[in-house]
């Protein structure tokens, strides 16, 4: 079973919400794991916009990256634009991907509606990729 970590800068949104999505589509295919750059917590509307489509990740927490081990992890994917910003060994797993999606922290309701969405449908095609 491969292992996916997602990443971006607190773990409080976008990568909370990727890790709702590939845990819930991905079951029994993936392992999955997010972090981000730093802890936080995660946000309160990411957890409402996900209950809206019937996933609870009030369970999960905000870790920080260098909690793990790069080795554990067949692909990450940054969701935020930061691989930049990733120690050199997250990046050269099997699989890299940055997705550089908008932070909605801060923004409207559309905005975390809209990410979400996005966020949906790249699960999609990535458990669609690390299947083939």
């Amino acid at each position: 079973m491969k292992k996916v970590m997602f990443v971006c800068k607190r773990n409080s949104c976008r990568s909370q919400m990727a890790e709702g999505f590939a845990k819930t589509m991905g079951k029994g295919k993936i392992e999955v794991t997010s972090s981000g750059l730093e802890a936080s917590q995660v946000h309160p509307v990411a957890i409402e916009v996900m209950e809206e489509v019937g996933i609870n990740i009030t369970d999960q927490t905000s870790d920080a990256l260098r909690s793990f081990d790069p080795e554990e992890y067949d692909a990450v994917i940054s969701l935020c634009g930061c691989g930049v910003n990733l120690p050199q060994e997250w990046v050269l797993r099997d699989i890299f991907e940055d997705w550089e999606l908008d932070d909605p922290d801060g923004q409207p309701l559309e905005t975390f509606h809209r990410v979400r969405d996005e966020i949906k449908e790249k699960i999609e095609g990535l458990i669609n990729n690390l299947d083939a």
